[in-house]
């Protein structure tokens, strides 16, 4: 099994209980090279830890998501994917036409943040979303 990761040690922290379903999928979301599906994690998990179900890894995800340990964004493939929070906030576009998707950076939405603020009175919470629309190549 991976060293405890960010997530695992913060879930300690708050006093919440270390089961070896909640390490592998911390682990299986802290090691992944991207986003990654609640189905994924469970590919992962079940393959170590035949004693887990789909509804282990839901519950887990939601109470990761709860206490801000990771953050959630639907590409638009009927799924939902997840990110470790402490890997950092970005967005992404995302081309409707050929699925590629683009990170964008947090400081770009910045504005748009304030202007929400100033002229609706409302806080947006932009930590990470998806932007639909179409790339260059597409465009085109």
């Amino acid at each position: 099994m991976n060293q405890p990761g960010d997530i695992v040690r913060k879930l300690s922290e708050q006093g919440y209980r270390l089961t070896p379903q909640r390490l592998m999928i911390g682990a299986a979301i802290e090691n992944s090279d991207g986003h990654i599906s609640a189905e994924e994690i469970y590919a992962q998990v079940i393959a170590k830890y035949s004693q887990v179900n789909i509804s282990t890894v839901y519950r887990t995800l939601e109470l990761l998501k709860r206490l801000h340990l990771v953050t959630e964004t639907d590409f638009g493939e009927g799924r939902v994917r997840y990110h470790p929070a402490g890997k950092g906030h970005h967005h992404h576009l995302v081309c409707q036409e050929c699925g590629a998707i683009t990170d964008l950076d947090e400081s770009v939405l910045t504005s748009l943040k304030d202007v929400l603020l100033r002229e609706y009175g409302f806080s947006a919470d932009l930590r990470h979303l998806a932007i639909f629309g179409r790339c260059v190549k597409c465009s085109k």
